[in-house]
């Protein structure tokens, strides 16, 4: 198993650890490199962006998905993008524990995705939990999303807010903690 697939399925790692330093800071290494050919890249050359955003995704990224630069993917290959996914500046992903996003949705400016955290009692050890945004969802500007979540479909996160468990479908969640406002 790769250390991406041990962390998915609850193994914590320590960051020191070998198999760790050579899969993670690997991938690591490669996103880096290429989100930065991607943010000093004109940001009028939509096509070159959209050429090095697939190779960001190892060839992949579905039709009518785009990430608006600048932008920070520590693991892309941990991030699994749905058709029609716009983020717009800004984003920062912390994605070694996987993030799902579903087709549709949309990321306000300076979105956070946060799948990893530390042992209070260890700090060089990591674990992670996967983060699932699910169709049609519209999280806003500078919210922050918590290792763990899943954000329902057609849910609408507020400006600011920081999602620390999840939001059922159709709801409007605002706030730190983010707390359900009204029903959609």
């Amino acid at each position: 198993m790769s250390v991406f697939e041990d962390l998915r399925n609850g193994i914590a790692y320590d960051i020191r650890d070998e198999k760790y330093l050579l899969e993670a800071h690997g991938e690591m290494k490669r996103c880096r490199h290429l989100c930065w050919k991607i943010n000093s890249t004109d940001p009028d050359d939509r096509e070159k962006i959209i050429t090095l955003e697939k190779e960001l995704f190892n060839g992949t990224l579905n039709e009518g998905t785009f990430i608006t630069p600048p932008f920070q993917i520590d693991a892309a290959c941990c991030v699994h993008l749905g058709r029609n996914v716009f983020a717009n500046h800004g984003l920062t992903v912390m994605s070694i524990g996987t993030i799902i996003i579903e087709d549709g949705v949309m990321l306000g400016p300076e979105v956070g995705l946060f799948t990893v955290n530390h042992e209070p009692k260890n700090i060089r050890i990591i674990m992670t939990k996967e983060i699932h945004i699910k169709r049609n969802a519209w999280i806003g500007a500078r919210v922050n999303i918590l290792p763990g979540v899943t954000i329902g479909e057609n849910a609408i996160i507020g400006t600011g807010s920081i999602v620390t468990h999840d939001i059922p479908d159709n709801c409007v969640a605002v706030g730190n903690p983010a707390r359900i406002v009204k029903g959609l």
